[in-house]
């Protein structure tokens, strides 16, 4: 798990249910990375609360920095927050996918091992 996860809010005041279920979705991200990025990794979750006219909606951007210089982000508009961090878990999953498989060189040699990871459907 990430061990280094930093949740903030802009206009928004992070409740513990929130902060729990967050470090808890992103966390588990580190599965998907290269063994050896996996102990530095440090992910900054940002919750900006926008009013809109019609109702109130929550900008949510996540940033992991990898080491090597690596950042991979992810920023979705969401009316409810829960949802939201749900769909930036979607998004990071893939970048964090493409990420591996241009930086792991056993997988650029065989196109068979490279299928394995594309999502299909």
């Amino acid at each position: 798990m990430i061990e280094k996860i930093e949740v903030t809010g802009n206009n928004y005041k992070i409740s513990d249910s929130f902060r729990k279920y967050a470090i808890k979705r992103i966390g588990k991200l580190d599965r998907f990375l290269p063994r050896a990025n996996k102990k530095d990794v440090v992910t900054k979750i940002v919750v900006t609360e926008v009013d809109r006219a019609h109702s109130n909606k929550y900008e949510i951007s996540v940033a992991m920095e990898i080491i090597g210089g690596k950042v991979i982000t992810a920023k979705d508009e969401c009316a409810n927050v829960f949802a939201g961090i749900d769909l930036i878990e979607a998004k990071l999953k893939g970048q964090i996918r493409r990420f591996k498989l241009e930086n792991t060189p056993h997988l650029k040699r065989d196109k068979s091992l490279k299928n394995l990871f594309i999502k299909r459907g």
